[in-house]
Formats: structure tokens, sequence, C-alpha cells
């Protein structure tokens, strides 16, 4: 890549210009601070103003002679032109996060940009401000034309959620300097220099060829990978609540990831020992003191009610979010990183490649469905685990609920109980006062043969006394008014013939064979 070369190449000859140089890697920081520091005070004079869908697409051009003009400032770099993507999207970014037009100057133009090695495959080369706020980042034509198209989805997610570990992008610009063209991106920093990382990982949930190199591993911070953690950890370990804020949080990155087509992108993990050496600061040791940016530690992007940490020496800890491994205390970070890599018909054809020589499922390289699938379950049951509560302190949890809830019950059902007793009560007095047919509830006191056999003996009477024209017997009105209809004589057809030719009332006319057992022992009470 042009990128790679420009940075770290020396003063031959340009193939694309033979009259000019091409520029060191301190002409090219110098430019580039230079040309941001011009964006954004031009950027201050427009007026604020919303957001609107072309001003993802706008891309500001400006020629920056060494010797200066009536726009722009003189300066001692050669003559190089700046190209300005998206302007008030990144403003509004900018905004979003807290940061301010001269916090973000100052943390970026003050002081010299510190150069930073690159473990990765890609040729990009990172810088870092003296603050620890911000890492610029060369991209691809290809990856700066992705991000500008990715911007209004982007927008979109930041609205609803701002606390995410995706990369937070600042800037997006571009430098023409001695025909060599860089692409640069501010972003957020997720591993502070201030803070010494005893591990550093670059995660995917894949295992083809996912170990560090020799060369990597003989560096002095080398970056291992999926395999070698594997190896080194058997897990971080988090509390309840912290772990499913994590989850959460990197479930529905990933989703929005996936939404965009996004894969091949990996989990940048820090690791500080806190029980190994004492909390190892830089000579900058004071610049997260006054942090400018809002969400930028590791602690703020996960969601969720988390406890801060325990204080640690004077109480810095860096916004790291607190873990065990074994024995040790841990204070982790970690940010998504390189997700300007599309799904595109150069990835499908290296997946299928691959494909053919290994595993598919274990490549790097996949559709973004599976790839997130894999990824969290990777993240979810291999990297961060949880610590279960002790088991005595669970079962003595589980007896005191039990107890509560067998006293509670019972002072529930005790005075239920007292009712019940006093409707029996009360039904019995009903019993005795010979109010049998007062309650709804109450059975019937004779059996159903009896009577079906007094409604046959009824019929036999009616018929006789039609074949002889007799006048019909003489009853009483009580009794009339007891005896049911033909269609109803299911019900209570032994009362009209217990009161017949008698007064009411009078028990010596009552016909004791139809008295059902319960009024004899009614009487005799």
């Amino acid at each position: 890549m042009s990128t790679a070369n420009s940075v770290g190449g020396g003063t031959k000859a340009s193939k694309v210009s033979k009259d000019h140089k091409k520029p060191t890697a301190a002409t090219l920081k110098g430019a580039i601070q230079l040309g941001i520091s011009y964006a954004v005070g031009n950027l201050s004079s427009k007026p604020d103003r919303d957001v609107l869908m072309q001003d993802f697409s706008v891309v500001e051009s400006v020629f920056l002679p060494s010797e200066g003009s009536n726009l722009t400032p003189a300066h001692h770099f050669p003559d190089f032109r700046l190209k300005t993507y998206a302007p008030l999207a990144f403003r509004y970014f900018r905004e979003l996060f807290g940061i301010k037009p001269d916090d973000y100057l100052y943390s970026i133009c003050n002081e010299p940009l510190i150069e930073l090695s690159n473990p990765g495959a890609s040729s990009s080369w990172f810088y870092l401000t003296s603050d620890d706020e911000f890492i610029i980042k060369t991209v691809q034509h290809k990856e700066a034309e992705f991000l500008q198209k990715l911007l209004p989805g982007y927008y979109m997610n930041l609205n609803q959620n701002p606390r995410t570990l995706l990369p937070k992008f600042y800037g997006l610009y571009c430098i023409q300097c001695g025909g060599v063209t860089i692409r640069v991106v501010v972003m957020n920093n997720v591993l502070p220099r201030a803070m010494k990382m005893h591990y550093k990982y670059d995660l995917k949930g894949s295992s083809y060829k996912r170990r560090a190199s020799r060369k990597e591993r003989a560096k002095g911070s080398p970056t291992f990978k999926d395999l070698d953690f594997q190896e080194m950890h058997e897990g971080l370990y988090f509390d309840m609540d912290t772990y499913n804020a994590l989850m959460k949080t990197l479930q529905r990155d990933c989703r929005v990831l996936e939404s965009f087509k996004i894969m091949d992108y990996s989990l940048l993990l820090g690791i500080h020992v806190l029980d190994r050496k004492p909390l190892s600061r830089g000579s900058r040791c004071d610049s997260r003191r006054g942090q400018k940016v809002l969400y930028s530690t590791a602690l703020e992007s996960i969601q969720g009610t988390v406890k801060d940490p325990e204080p640690v020496a004077d109480d810095d800890t860096f916004g790291g979010i607190p873990a065990k491994h074994k024995d040790e205390s841990l204070l982790i970070f970690l940010g998504i990183i390189d997700i300007l890599q599309s799904y595109r018909f150069i990835k499908k054809v290296e997946h299928s490649w691959k494909a053919l020589v290994h595993d598919g499922d274990t490549v790097s390289v996949h559709r973004p469905s599976f790839y997130a699938d894999r990824f969290l379950k990777f993240m979810g049951s291999t990297v961060f685990k949880k610590i279960h509560p002790l088991r005595g302190a669970s079962s003595k949890r589980k007896r005191g609920s039990l107890h509560a809830a067998k006293s509670a019950s019972q002072e529930f059902l005790s005075p239920q109980k007292e009712e019940k007793k006093e409707e029996k009560k009360a039904q019995s007095m009903d019993n005795l006062d010979g109010n049998f047919y007062s309650s709804s509830k109450q059975p019937d006191l004779l059996p159903k043969s009896a009577v079906s056999f007094e409604c046959a003996r009824n019929d036999e009477e009616d018929l006789e006394n039609m074949k002889t024209d007799e006048p019909p017997v003489q009853q009483s009105p009580l009794t009339i008014l007891c005896r049911p209809s033909a269609e109803a004589s299911q019900t209570l057809n032994w009362t009209s013939t217990c009161i017949t030719q008698s007064h009411p009332g009078d028990p010596a006319g009552v016909d004791q064979s139809f008295v059902p057992p319960s009024i004899h022992k009614l009487e005799e009470k």
C-alpha cells in the first residue's frame, strides 16, 4: 500500500512525480496536524444546524501552499491538499461525545503525535495523541469510501445509544502531499498508554491461523490471538451484573454490524493485573483525569448499572472493568476494532479459497451472520465468564425464603379456616330451624327411587277417576300448591302425598312410610 510505504519511506523519488521527494514520517504527521487544525477552525465559522442526509456525502477540498494564501496559513511543510469528509456530520459526532473544538485541537495539534506499531496483518499505521485520548489510523481508499457510506446508519445507532463498544469516529481526512495520498480517521483510544497492559489480545472467535507469530511474541508488549488466549487463560470472571451488561452490549453491537454486512472485526482486549505490580503509569499519568470524551472508557461503554470498582492506590483505574482470573484481580480494557471490512466479492472469494484447504467454519472471513454468532459464542463462553455465588449462601437464602413463605401462608390460611367453621355453624342452625329449602345448596332428602314410585302411583289414581267419572278427591289448597306438573315430575312429588286430608302442621296425618330418615333424626333431636 502506498500509505504504509509513504509513512516509513525515505527520500527516494516517487513513481507518481519524479520532481518531488517522498515526504518523511515527520512531515506527514505535521501535515495531518495542520490539516485537521485548519478544517476544525474553518468549521467553527459555520452556524450550528441539524444534520441533513446530503451532509454525509459532502467532501470539502482546499490547497495549502507552504507560503500561505488568503484562506490558509503559511507553514514549513511541502505544499499539500486537504480533503475533509462530511465535516458537519463529524462535528455532530464530536458534540454527541462532549468533545469541544478547543479540546479536540489541543489534543491533536498541541504536541507531536506518537507513532505506534501495528500488530495486525493490515498495512495501516497508528498515531496516538500525547494525552491518550485519540488514535489516528491510516485507512485504504475502499475503507474510507465504506465509512462514508456507513455514516447515516452510524448516526442512527449513536442517537439510539451512545454507550457502545464500537469504534467512535471523530473525523475522516485525506492528505495529498509530495505525490503521496493518505487517508486518516480519528477514533477513540481503547488502551490507555498510561496503564501498563500485562496482556493484549486480538480476538475474532476463529481458530485458523489465530496464533501470534514468533516475531510478534519477541516484542516487549506482544499482541496475542485466540489460540494463545485459550492456552494462557481459562477465562475472565465478572460478577453477574457486569457480565450481563458486557454481553448485552456486545450482542447489540454485533447485530448492528451484521445489519451493515460487516465481518472480520476483532475485539481488542487489554488486561492489567493489579496484584502483580503497583499501577504502572507513563510520563503523562494525569492525562485521563481531565477526560475530554464521554463514554470513552471500557466501564462507561457497557450498558447496565455496574458498580464502580474498588479504589486501587489513588483510585485511578482509568475506567477499567474489574475482573478476576484465579486469585488475581484484573482491570479489563476492551473495544471492537476493524469494522470497515464488508463482505464484498473479494472477501467471498477469500472465504471460498480458504474453505477448500481448511474447515470453512474456522476461518476468520465468513458471512456476517455466521461471524457474529461465532464471535458472541466465543466471547460469552470462553473469554468472559460469570462468578457464581457460593452454594452455602444460596442454600441459606433458600431456607430463609421457604420459612418466610411457610409462615406467611399459615397466617393467610388461619382466618380462612375460622370463616369456614362459622359458615358450617350457621348452616347447621338453619337446618335445625326446619328451613330445608331456603338454600340452593341443600340436597334432595328423598332418593330417586321413592320419587319415581310416587309419580307412578299418582298417574294410576288419575286414570281410575276418569274411568268411573267420579269427581276427584278434594284436596287442601296446600296440596294443590305443592303438587308438581306432569313435566316436572322429578321434583317434590312426595310432598303432596305426605300432606293430604290433614291440617298443616299435624304430625298424626303424615304417612310415616314416606318420611325420610333424616327427618326422623331431626324429630328425635
